[in-house]
């Protein structure tokens, strides 16, 4: 019987320090959201944690098997291993901080470890692949300590001795080369019966560091195209698994991304989005390129102006505005803070003296907020959403006001259609997190027809 990869895992009571890593779930798996440095710190803090590792492949096995889905259910933490996880991820609507495979990871995890005096097991691969990579370890390494290595074929075949040996060595971490599913399955069958804290299922890792394969040029995996390489090296014993195997997967993330999408309603509301923007670059663009030569000859600098704001949680994009201020607006910007017309955190003036002539007429009609449109149609932003806001504005936010983040922000939204700057930053915080809790198309559909109105009216715009 297949496994339900959308089953919910049952580990229950993660850490804190983990739970504060858990940004994304793919096939029903809570992944590690962390940079590589976070990550080997999460690992190395002295908590006993058995890890696994996500990839493509990973995720293809877990479907067929499900002793090995128990496994990575089971785990302490599963880290995204590869550029397939990745772009699945981000088909269901998430984000990920870093790409946390293994054979990059665990050398640095290593490299910390040697630096608090710890100590490594290497059990797995074939006869003398161990060995050959703990040599490499300790040649790359200065201070790593070996505790042992063991192999994965005669070694393994007394799995009471195997882990007699590696409980005698001392060792603090673990790491397992047996391949998936295996690695994963012995490590959960174990768990128990293992002294070390960290025990890692690492793959290929072992013949890497011990030259036994060759690893992608640098080009190539930065290109992330590193299972190309693996591909041209062994095509007949990597055709099945990255041929047929990654057209599965994403046939398999695709459906998992509809699932995800569909019972957030984001689907309709991406489509909705697209169709909105779409139809104004194609309808507004003789006007965008009026605005854009208008602005030329009103004042020195650029047409556009680019600035980072905060989108959907908490992830920095640069949003694009016809430029409505002289060029040195934002350096002025500071001296006049206390001349806000607003109370709270974010800044607005009604007499600004950096708006240039031309950018007050822009702002009176909020047409310098169309090239926003493009903010759109890259996912940046969506047509109806809470205001992006500035990061300094977020690192004042009050913890209630983080809440705003949860949705993409938005061309227009219920602050934008009710007075906009004539309303406080108290009630616009109310405002967007009653929008992120009754969103609906429906809701969007109705704020984009109110737009219009507030648009001629230009109420609150200046």
């Amino acid at each position: 019987m297949n496994a339900m990869i959308d089953s919910p895992s049952p580990v229950a009571n993660r850490p804190t320090a983990v739970a504060a890593y858990q940004g994304a779930s793919f096939f029903g798996l809570p992944l590690l959201d962390a940079t590589p440095q976070a990550a080997v710190d999460l690992l190395l803090d002295d908590t006993r944690r058995r890890v696994a590792f996500l990839n493509a492949h990973c995720a293809n096995v877990m479907v067929r098997d499900t002793t090995y889905a128990d496994a990575l259910h089971g785990a302490d933490l599963v880290l995204p291993d590869g550029i397939g996880v990745e772009i699945g991820v981000r088909m269901a609507g998430q984000r990920l901080a870093g790409n946390l495979n293994g054979t990059d990871l665990t050398p640095r995890l290593l490299a910390e470890a040697a630096r608090r005096g710890q100590s490594v097991f290497l059990f797995g691969a074939a006869p003398g692949v161990a060995q050959a990579a703990a040599n490499r370890l300790a040649r790359d390494i200065p201070g790593l300590r070996i505790a042992g290595t063991r192999d994965g074929f005669d070694g393994a075949t007394d799995e009471a001795a195997a882990i007699a040996a590696i409980n005698a060595s001392g060792a603090d971490i673990l790491l397992v080369a047996m391949g998936v599913p295996r690695q994963d399955v012995w490590l959960a069958r174990n768990a128990d019966r293992l002294a070390p804290g960290l025990c890692l299922g690492v793959g290929a890792l072992f013949d890497f560091l011990s030259g036994r394969v060759a690893r992608a040029p640098l080009p190539l995996r930065r290109a992330r195209l590193e299972w190309a390489w693996r591909l041209a090296m062994e095509p007949r014993r990597m055709a099945g698994r990255y041929l047929v195997g990654n057209v599965t997967f994403m046939g398999r993330a695709v459906a998992h991304a509809v699932r995800v999408r569909s019972q957030q309603g984001d689907i309709l509301r991406r489509l909705l989005d697209l169709a909105v923007a779409g139809g104004a670059v194609a309808v507004l663009a003789p006007l965008l390129a009026l605005v854009a030569l208008a602005i030329r000859l009103d004042s020195r600098g650029p047409v556009l102006f680019r600035q980072t704001r905060v989108g959907k949680d908490g992830v920095p994009f640069q949003v694009l505005k016809f430029r409505s201020m002289h060029i040195d607006a934002e350096a002025r910007r500071a001296a006049l803070l206390a001349q806000s017309d607003r109370q709270g955190v974010c800044f607005k003036a009604r007499n600004d003296p950096r708006v240039t002539r031309i950018g007050r007429l822009l702002r009176r009609y909020s047409i310098d907020e169309l090239p926003q449109i493009f903010n759109i149609l890259r996912g940046e932003m969506s047509v109806v959403g809470p205001r992006p806001a500035l990061p300094q504005e977020v690192a004042a936010y009050p913890p209630r006001a983080h809440g705003r983040l949860a949705v993409r922000p938005g061309l227009t939204g219920i602050w934008q259609v009710s007075g906009r700057a004539d309303i406080g930053f108290d009630k616009m915080i109310d405002m967007d997190l009653a929008y992120a809790r009754s969103r609906s198309v429906v809701l969007d559909i109705l704020l984009i027809a109110l737009t219009f109105r507030a648009v001629l009216t230009g109420r609150g715009a200046y």
